[in-house]
This record gives C-alpha cells, structure tokens and sequence, in this order.
C-alpha cells in the first residue's frame, strides 16, 4: 500500500520527533533560545491535538563546549563526557522551560545504546516512557554522552531517535535537520540533484545518494538519517526528514502537509509486530492456558490474564516471546511475556489484584497484552 505525507503524519497518534545539535546550537554557538521555544509550542500543539510526542534532542556536547570556552570539538574520551555533562544541564533547563512555559509538563531521560540492547533494561525504559505519556508528560531524550565508554559521535541521536521510535512503537519518526530532506547527490556540490520527496525506506540506492556527513557541529549527515529511516521502518514506522526552521513544519505535517522527504515504511506497525513474533524459530517456554482463556483470546481478543494460566514450561525472562497452548498442547498463540517463568508459575490460576502480594510488585496486569500477542488459526 502506497501511503503520502498527508496519510503518515495525519493518521501518527504517536510521534517521536528529533533535533540535531547543528540547529539546537545554532551552528555550536550557544542553545538557540528561540528556536527551540518554537519547537516546544509546537510539540505542545500535537499533544493538545491529542497525539503522543516524544522529543529525540541533540546538542548537550555543543553547548558544554560552549559553555567550557573551548572553540573545537577535543579528542580525549574523559574531556567529551565532561562537555556532555556540563551542556545536558542547560539542554534540559531551556526544554523544561520552553515546555512548561506552553503548558506542558517534561521530563529527561538518558539513554545509551547499551540500555536499549539489554532486554530489561529495554522493557524498563518502554514502561517508563509510555508511562510520561500516558500522565501527559513530554518527555525529552538525550543519548547519555557522560557514561558511555565508545566514542562520542555527533549526529549519532538519528539512530537513537530510530530506536526510541521502535521501543514505544511510533507510528512516524520526524528527524528535523539543517536540510531541507534528501536530495538524489549533495546539491551544495552537485547544481543537477533533485529533491526527493517521497521514498522507499530501506531502499539501497539512498545511501547511495546520502554520501558522507554534514555540519562540522553535527557528524551525522544524511546517511545516518536514511539509515535510522530504515531502522525505524522495521517496527512499521515511517519517517520524515525535513528543515528544522521551516515555518511550523510539524504542526504542518500533522495536518497533512507534504514538508521534505517522507520514507515509507513497507509494513504496517501491527503487521510488522506480529510478523516478528511469529517468526521465531525457538521459544524459550510456553504457557498452557483453559479453555475459556482460549475462548476469550480469540473470541474477544482479550489479553490473557492470569487466572486464565493452567501451567507453565521452560525458563524464559520478562520480554521474551513465548507459546500459548490450549489444553491439547496446541499453540494457539505467542506473544511477549510480561512475567518471567518462575513469576508466572505463582500467579498460574490467581487475579491480577493479586499480583502485588504474590510478587512484592505488579508491572502489568496481563501475563501478555493482546498488542503484544499474535493468534494461530
């Protein structure tokens, strides 16, 4: 199905929207006060039109180096994460006042690759944001440039903003640059490129216009846009790459307004969720259920609950796709677990109000919510 800018950002509920350091800093000289206060009236116009917005900020190591008095970007490891940490300070002082200042509540959050490729971690940080979300709390997230031991690469937040889309399950991915969107080769070298406006997420032969990196505050470039494109597209998201000071370009988008380079992602969110669940090969566990649970989830498509849990096999972890079998041991489904195996042998046969009691916590009333669950014929 051939979707438009007009159809992806009209129809996102949820959004995650990220800015690169080069516009945040105006160009590394400073957190762009204005800019960034038109950003956050414009995210608080999205979340007032009923959508969830989450911002992917850069820009923490830039205004540090501002800060610190130090003209260019240093070579030591220890004298990076310092910038970073001096320069987060200010980043999240001038967003929460932007925010607030447009009525709208935020929160910070750092992250590091590392957090989102350890499971628990993973599921934590999603529980964590849909919760901001869900009390309608903005929240704002930086990649946490003071504790990670890799070299710190500007523009990096592309693909930190590509994987916050696929933890929270967005629907689009906004990446706003310091150009206009894609261009079929760099039309500040080549006066012949054309603007692409609209594309194939994942296509090859868009890394092979994207070239090499952009700004000197920001070393991401173009290709690391179109490839977080691709990453984002994996969860069914599909992502739009435009000017950051376009005249209010995403309240524009959301209202179905084609502004830069939109790449589609060829599976739809649910139909890439379910694809994913069913095609694992190998399951850690599974657990057997009644036969009214069996009613239930595939009569009502209700989420199975506890109570509904006759047994319990294998030794699977929180987050980890499992089978759900019938009394004859049939698969009758499979979805992400919201319980380890030993959690989910004491609530075998107990209510969801229990859960507390049993395990001195409660982190979702359903052993595997229906979103997170693909039925079998």
């Amino acid at each position: 199905m051939t979707l438009s800018t007009s159809t992806v950002l009209r129809d996102a509920r949820r959004i995650v929207v990220k800015v690169g350091s080069s516009l945040v800093t105006n160009e590394g000289r400073g957190l762009d006060e204005q800019a960034i206060g038109e950003w956050c009236r414009q995210l608080s116009a999205l979340v007032r039109d009923g959508r969830e917005v989450i911002m992917v900020s850069s820009g923490a190591i830039a205004e540090g180096m501002k800060r610190l008095g130090w003209t260019t970007r240093p070579q030591e490891l220890h004298e990076l994460q310092a910038a970073a940490a001096v320069g987060q300070m200010g980043l999240a002082h001038m967003y929460e006042t932007k925010l607030r200042e447009n009525g709208l509540g935020s929160a910070q959050v750092l992250l590091t690759h590392a957090d989102l490729a350890d499971r628990e971690r993973y599921l934590n940080a999603r529980s964590t944001l849909l919760t901001l979300l869900t009390h309608g709390v903005l929240p704002v997230i930086n990649e946490n440039d003071t504790v990670v031991n890799d070299e710190i690469k500007f523009g990096d937040n592309d693909t930190l903003g590509a994987l916050v889309a696929n933890l929270v399950e967005a629907d689009a991915l906004v990446i706003l640059t310091d150009q206009k969107g894609l261009y079929t080769s760099d039309p500040r070298r080549d006066p012949s490129a054309t603007f692409v406006h609209e594309a194939r997420a994942g296509d090859a032969k868009l890394e092979e216009m994207a070239g090499g990196a952009g700004s000197s505050i920001g070393k991401g470039g173009m290709i690391t846009k179109i490839l977080a494109a691709k990453r984002a597209a994996g969860s069914g998201a599909s992502t739009v790459i435009a000017w950051g000071r376009e005249p209010n370009a995403l309240v524009r988008l959301t209202q179905g307004e084609a502004i830069g380079t939109l790449l589609v992602a060829q599976t739809q969110k649910q139909q890439a969720r379910k694809q994913w669940m069913s095609d694992h090969l190998q399951l850690r566990g599974s657990v057997t259920i009644d036969d009214g649970a069996v009613s239930k989830l595939k009569g009502d498509g209700s989420s199975l609950l506890p109570i509904g849990m006759t047994g319990v096999d294998g030794d699977f972890s929180r987050g980890e796709v499992i089978a759900i079998l019938d009394g004859q041991g049939q698969e009758v489904a499979r979805g992400l677990t919201n319980y380890a195996a030993a959690e989910a042998r004491l609530l075998c046969r107990k209510p969801s109000s229990q859960m507390a009691e049993l395990l001195g916590y409660a982190a979702e009333p359903e052993m595997v919510h229906r979103d997170n669950m693909v039925l079998f014929k």
